[in-house]
């Protein structure tokens, strides 16, 4: 069955469709490791985001680890993807869930060790899927030992010219040096103490205080980074993310926001200094043999800036953010769909699509909401949720972007239909976004709560039994959210994303490629991929499907031959 529902589906056309077996989903093909000189496997690859704390824990701690990931390969591998992304997994203090390295070549004993990850890469190959890894360019840890180098060695030493030290305003050094915002609220300045105990320096943290941007115009930092890429890549990584990707080049002479900023002139984000950077980081990804990718998150609201991150002496793919943000509504998803497109053109790369990430708000909950698009500043405690609407729209977004031209993202637990957990005890909360808020905000923690593999309670089989406590706890109710009882029934979510992910792989036209838009009503979203269709109402009435010979996906069943409200079909639309 497709999803639990195509088998049994009445079909629709100006003609009798021609009646076929469609084949089950073992019979689609699978991940197989490719050989590592295929140059396109990014293209129009299924990338999974790994959150490891949250993914398993195979020591009875409560948090995952690399020992829990290996574990768990084979699920991947099953459901059908072509590549993992997992997120920062090195030494840090954990101020930012992992984004305040403080050793890059290092894994946190939290998470395992070294070789542990070098048999995740390796392991995971062997299955057909590759790794690509976190790098977080743009600050480190206040524990690395450069910054605590620069503290020791006080103002006016080389080793602060690694970072953003500053002199203070004001008579005493009392005013920050910048009214600079931070991504985290509040202010970028920190003030230092001196040996003697008196007030020193301020040094700039566009993040958490914990996270000391560095100086991307020190020789030292640029070299550091590209033996970093250097030390990966030798161990088999297939590619980087690069976080934060347009904010590590800072105007040395610190001017205020300016009312109307030139493009490239901003004081800290997307300065045009910045892509020498990533063309340096592409000739040691280009020194490699086969394609070591280089996957950038750009949030820019400006087209022609973004695409220019992917030229094709820099990234190879950037993040599409604008479409994760956008509302349930036809015509604003065809205008993200539509102005994506035309970026990437110009510069020949595909697009990304991703429902969601470790960052945001989980898409079952999300699109079960009146506002549904997505903005960091607009979350709030107690927003009310419908989720049955969100979860028929979220499994209709599964169909919707696994059918656009070019890659797809996963976030770990968006296959299982995982919502939004928004009742975590607020003493239990651990992301700063929520403290900077002064407990406005209720932060990210919603979205990484560990996953559940199996069982009837917590820890829903994350962690083996008699394990600490989870790092986050889980619901009481996900008990039919895990991939054991989901795996038994044939209308869950993981069934669905298992079906797509098999058809995608089998059906040429998917993937990287063109498509052309199919005429509907202004509240359809119809497009073409070769002989495939993909269709979706996201109106309140049911809407006629075009011609077509074959139904090969439907996230819910057909309503007397009509795609119903908050539903995707793919179709066969040729004989």
């Amino acid at each position: 069955m497709r999803g639990g529902w195509a088998a049994d589906l009445p079909q629709t056309s100006t003609h009798r469709p021609r009646r076929r077996r469609r084949p089950t989903r073992d019979e689609l093909p699978v991940a197989h490791a490719q050989p590592e000189t295929d140059p396109t496997w990014w293209r129009g690859a299924v990338i999974y985001q790994v959150y490891p704390r949250s993914f398993a824990d195979g020591n009875s701690d409560g948090t995952g680890d690399l020992a829990g990931l290996r574990a768990r390969l084979p699920y991947l591998r099953d459901l059908g993807v072509d590549a993992i992304w997992v997120t920062p997994w090195y030494v840090s203090p954990l101020a930012d869930g992992g984004y305040d390295v403080a050793d890059y070549r290092a894994i946190d004993p939290a998470f395992g060790t070294l070789e542990e990850a070098e048999s995740v890469v390796e392991e995971a190959l062997a299955l057909g899927i590759r790794t690509i890894i976190d790098i977080v360019p743009n600050h480190v840890s206040d524990q690395h030992a450069w910054f605590q180098a620069a503290l020791a060695a006080g103002p006016g030493a080389p080793e602060r010219d690694r970072f953003w030290f500053h002199p203070g305003k004001g008579e005493h050094g009392e005013v920050i040096p910048t009214g600079w915002v931070s991504d985290f609220q509040g202010n970028t300045w920190t003030r230092t103490t001196n040996p003697d105990g008196t007030p020193g320096e301020w040094y700039l943290h566009l993040f958490a205080p914990q996270q000391p941007d560095l100086n991307w115009d020190h020789p030292e930092v640029r070299a550091e980074f590209e033996d970093v890429l250097r030390f990966w890549f030798d161990r088999g990584v297939a590619g980087i993310r690069i976080d934060s990707a347009a904010l590590l080049i800072k105007d040395a002479t610190l001017p205020e926001y300016a009312e109307h900023v030139v493009p490239g002139n901003h004081p800290h984000v997307d300065r045009d200094e910045i892509h020498d950077v990533y063309r340096s980081w592409r000739a040691v990804a280009d020194s490699y043999e086969g394609t070591r990718v280089l996957v950038g998150e750009v949030w820019l609201q400006d087209r022609a800036r973004f695409a220019q991150y992917l030229r094709p002496d820099e990234m190879h793919t950037a993040f599409n953010f604008d479409f994760m943000a956008r509302p349930w509504d036809a015509k604003q998803l065809r205008e993200s769909i539509d102005m994506t497109i035309a970026a990437h053109g110009p510069v020949g790369a595909p697009a990304t699509w991703v429902l969601s990430n470790h960052d945001v708000t989980r898409p079952v909950t999300r699109y079960g909401r009146e506002d549904s698009s997505f903005a960091f500043t607009a979350k709030r405690f107690g927003t009310p949720t419908d989720l049955e609407a969100g979860r028929r729209r979220a499994r209709a977004a599964a169909l919707l972007t696994a059918a656009l031209p070019g890659s797809l993202y996963l976030y770990q637990g968006d296959e299982l239909g995982l919502p939004e957990v928004e009742d975590l005890p607020r003493e239990l909360l651990q992301d700063p976004m929520h403290f900077r808020s002064e407990g406005v905000d209720p932060g990210r923690d919603g979205c990484r709560v560990p996953l559940p593999w199996a069982g009837a309670q917590a820890p829903y089989g994350f962690s083996p039994d008699g394990a600490e406590p989870t790092w986050l706890p889980q619901p009481a109710d996900w008990a039919d959210l895990t991939v054991q009882a989901q795996s038994s029934d044939a209308t869950s979510m993981l069934h669905l994303y298992r079906d797509v992910l098999a058809h995608r792989r089998a059906e040429p036209s998917l993937g990287d490629g063109p498509m052309t838009w199919l005429d509907s009503d202004d509240d359809v979203l119809a497009f073409s991929r070769g002989d495939v269709a993909c269709v979706v109402n996201l109106g309140h009435e049911p809407a006629d499907l075009p011609a077509h010979t074959d139904l090969l996906l439907a996230s819910a069943p057909l309503v007397a031959g009509k795609l119903p409200r908050d539903t995707a079909v793919w179709l066969r639309t040729t004989s």
